[in-house]
């Protein structure tokens, strides 16, 4: 542990500056301040101000606790490692989804950008939802079925599963009928046997339905 341990928090510089920290946070939550006022309190010429050292030392504060805690702490690790993997796990299925053009973005302008991100989560969004209620199909009908269905399992299923997409072919845009929206969003495909052979059995893997 020791080697890990370099210096020591000089916690009167926050005591001093504490007000003005204060002072600071308000008018930014406020929007009294802007972005360039901000620099200029926190660094001149390139280095910190006296406020800006107070405002580093109390935020190594927080991440030494926090380091403390992965280092004592199973659960925490494993909440962290968790969220980690969600926000991967949507990383990848956006990558996916963005195929086109080694998923980068070519427009020239931000509107054009925000366009695109816009439509990506659109359709992201599209498929986590479609992947939950698939998701919830199979359990029902597992649990019809009698399969054992353990509770700790079920944690460990993301809507972000990506195997199944297939991002190359015909798409097909049908709208709701208006009158009976509960009755679309009741049905839902019939599951497909896990012990069936794939209709076209050329796909990939990670490009079959």
């Amino acid at each position: 542990m020791n080697t890990f341990v370099r210096g020591k928090l000089d916690l009167d510089k926050v005591r001093r500056h504490w007000s003005e920290i204060l002072r600071l946070i308000a008018t930014i939550y406020t929007s009294k301040v802007s972005a360039s006022d901000v620099v200029r309190a926190l660094q001149r010429d390139g280095r910190p101000t006296a406020l800006g050292e107070a405002i580093a030392t109390y935020g190594r504060i927080f991440k030494t606790l926090h380091i403390l805690s992965i280092i004592d702490s199973e659960p925490y690790r494993r909440g962290i490692k968790g969220m980690r993997n969600l926000q991967e796990g949507r990383h990848a299925l956006a990558e996916k989804i963005f195929h086109g053009r080694r998923r980068e973005l070519f427009q020239r302008y931000r509107e054009g950008m925000e366009d695109q991100l816009g439509a990506l989560g659109i359709v992201l969004n599209c498929v986590v939802l479609w992947n939950t209620v698939y998701i919830d199909a199979a359990l029902r009908q597992l649990r019809a079925q009698g399969y054992p269905v353990r509770d700790e399992d079920v944690a460990r299923l993301s809507p972000f599963m990506r195997k199944h997409i297939n991002v190359h072919g015909k798409y097909s845009f049908t709208a709701m009928d208006p009158a009976g929206p509960a009755k679309g969003a009741a049905a839902t495909r019939q599951l497909r046997d896990p012990d069936a052979r794939d209709e076209e059995e050329d796909f990939d893997e990670d490009d079959s339905w």
